[in-house]
């Protein structure tokens, strides 16, 4: 007869228990900083990656379009960063087969990503990433947040990460309604300036992307 141990550790080892997944982050992006201007979104973060506490790899994108009204931003982990554009991508190939002359907005992408999140969050298998959806859409400009836990909101400027702590102060102080292009990419590049002063995980490679009407 099998004791205890040698029963659960044969149960381990089985193909019955399940496929693995991340449960905790390796390779990890930080802060996205995006904002209202007058016309449109400005989003901007480093291309660092980080493995643990080391700088392993200076071009990572972190700040990808989607579909033809939107662009999304992320920390965290990057695989699951991956994963998640995967699931978009599935969700405009399918919008456009449709053939309907119309395509998913910025709400309606960032709705499906709070239940994507929330859902993986219930299952204990996180996706391990902070988001950041914006888009204009019919002249309606549209910012908002995820987390890893479903947590959502819409603001009319958001950081990630060591943004939230850095970088808000900043936007606070001298962002406004009216803003023009030119002004957002300054205080844009001011917010970044500061997080790589800051952040030990930011490198001072950026990546940005303008989407207005």
């Amino acid at each position: 007869m099998e004791s205890n141990s040698e029963t659960k550790q044969h149960t381990l080892l089985s193909s019955d228990y399940g496929i693995q997944r991340t449960q905790y982050p390796y390779v990890t992006g930080t802060s996205v900083v995006a904002l209202k201007y007058k016309d449109g979104i400005l989003m901007a973060a480093d291309m660092g990656g980080s493995y643990g506490s080391t700088l392993r790899y200076k071009s990572v994108e972190r700040i990808k379009p989607v579909g033809k009204h939107s662009i999304i931003g992320a920390s965290g982990e990057i695989s699951d960063f991956q994963e998640i554009m995967r699931y978009l991508d599935e969700q405009v190939l399918n919008d456009n087969m449709w053939d309907d002359r119309n395509s998913l907005g910025p709400k309606e992408i960032h709705s499906y990503l709070t239940r994507v999140m929330y859902n993986r969050r219930n299952k204990f298998d996180p996706l391990w990433n902070t988001l950041i959806l914006g888009g204009v859409k019919k002249g309606q400009k549209f910012l908002g947040m995820v987390t890893m836990i479903g947590v959502n909101f819409e603001e009319n400027h958001i950081a990630t990460g060591f943004g939230n702590h850095m970088a808000q102060p900043l936007l606070r102080a001298e962002w406004h309604e009216n803003l023009t292009f030119e002004e957002g990419v300054t205080l844009l590049e001011k917010c970044m300036r500061v997080l790589l002063y800051r952040d030990r995980s930011a490198v001072n490679k950026f990546q940005g992307l303008k989407l207005d009407g």
